[in-house]
């Protein structure tokens, strides 16, 4: 039986590219984690009998353990562990409170006018440490109106995130590889977007506000980071457009997810710096048999301007820490090739790369960081297309892991 949630246009929310603190969101497989660790918790807690706990974690289909039923079925509060595998911050977790206004089944259920069901809108409440210290928390919500021509998504957060700065290009001082930073403050992220026609384009408005400050452990005179580079306020307002035709949000087996982004910062919004960023990113999943998927993705990101030097891109791969192959202009390219060996249990490859130049470097002489690796995923909730899984990646310099759910790219 086809997964009963996958709604025309529907997106999994992308990361904020512009600041490295969002690193500790990345590649989490919060929602589905918490889904199956919050059920436990229900039955070991209210005495369910075991033909209930049956019908509610059982496939039928399959007999196979199964979470479809009970995220189906669930409204209201949600306690979901974080569980953060990030080599850039190290080992760590938390726990995020989430509020769901509806079911999904009822919201499926509640198709309008347009015949496009409408998915509940959720608000939560995260808290999150890691072993190196770095540590914060947040408030977001994700919301729909007008039968989901318009969609709303924000985040508002306090951190405090360690990270090692390799310098803008490798141009730290002589003899100096890298050095540990801190960036502390608030930031926020809102967005709002409009579907263009029935179609599932969308096009929308974004402001991204960060108060920052940021201290080198006392070296900065060996970062060569300038004054303006360590801006403390930088506000933007940005245009967003985006396609999206996969087949389901959460593990995709045919479509294609596109965006184009551009930001522009400056005194006339509050911020301390003159600058823009821009990304454009297309990720393309492609039935080739059927047990067979071939996904791949381009991804170009670039700054311009008196740019603060945690908010250059940076190469984002699996197997390569986050902020560590910093410049003006990135490109990465990568593929990856599932195998579906049972229904419920997916194998899969990837091998990527990467290129960091702009500034001290040529493209022609940026080198390139190349990652591959292998992994599963589990599906965990077959109606919904949920899966989850593990992922290890070996990069140039060591080798990670990473939990995932669903589609590892952003």
């Amino acid at each position: 039986m086809a997964p009963i949630w996958r709604p025309s246009g529907v997106r999994r929310s992308r990361q904020f590219q512009a600041w490295p603190a969002f690193v500790v969101t990345r590649r989490l497989p919060a929602f589905l984690l918490a889904a199956a660790l919050c059920a436990t918790g229900v039955v070991l807690s209210s005495g369910v009998d075991a033909e209930s706990l049956r019908d509610r974690f059982i496939d039928p289909e399959d007999g196979n353990f199964d979470i479809s039923e009970y995220l189906l079925d669930h409204r209201g509060a949600l306690a979901v562990p974080i569980i953060i595998t990030e080599p850039a911050i190290g080992y760590g977790g938390g726990v995020a409170l989430g509020w769901f206004s509806q079911s999904i089944r009822d919201a499926a259920a509640n198709v309008g006018a347009s015949g496009r069901v409408t998915p509940p809108n959720i608000y939560g409440l995260a808290l999150f440490g890691t072993e190196n210290g770095t540590k914060g928390a947040a408030v977001g919500a994700r919301m729909t109106f007008d039968e989901d021509r318009w969609r709303y998504r924000g985040v508002v957060s306090w951190t405090s995130i360690n990270l090692d700065f390799y310098g803008i290009g490798g141009d730290l001082a002589p003899g100096i590889g890298k050095i540990g930073y801190n960036l502390k403050g608030v930031a926020s992220f809102q967005e709002a977007t409009r579907r263009i026609g029935d179609t599932d384009n969308f096009i929308g408005a974004r402001w991204l506000y960060l108060d920052l400050s940021s201290s080198f452990n006392g070296r900065e005179k060996d970062s060569n980071v300038q004054p303006e580079g360590a801006a403390q306020t930088s506000s933007g307002l940005g245009l967003t457009f985006v396609r999206d035709s996969r087949d389901n949000i959460f593990t995709t087996r045919s479509g294609v997810e596109a965006a184009l982004d551009v930001s522009f910062y400056g005194p006339y919004v509050g911020s301390d710096n003159t600058f823009q960023t821009y990304r454009g990113h297309v990720f393309s999943y492609i039935p080739a048999h059927d047990k067979l998927v071939i996904a791949l993705r381009a991804d170009a990101r670039a700054a311009r301007g008196d740019v603060p030097f945690y908010q250059f891109p940076f190469v984002d791969l699996r197997g390569a820490p986050s902020a560590r192959y910093q410049n003006a202009n990135i490109g990465v390219l990568e593929g990856e090739l599932r195998y579906y060996v049972t229904p419920r249990w997916i194998a899969l490859a990837f091998i990527g790369a990467g290129r960091a130049w702009g500034r001290g470097t040529s493209f022609a002489d940026a080198g390139t960081v190349v990652t591959k690796g292998a992994g599963f995923r589990y599906v965990l909730a077959r109606r919904l297309g949920l899966s989850m899984g593990i992922d290890i990646a070996k990069g140039p310099e060591d080798t990670a892991f990473y939990l995932q759910m669903g589609n590892a790219w952003r």
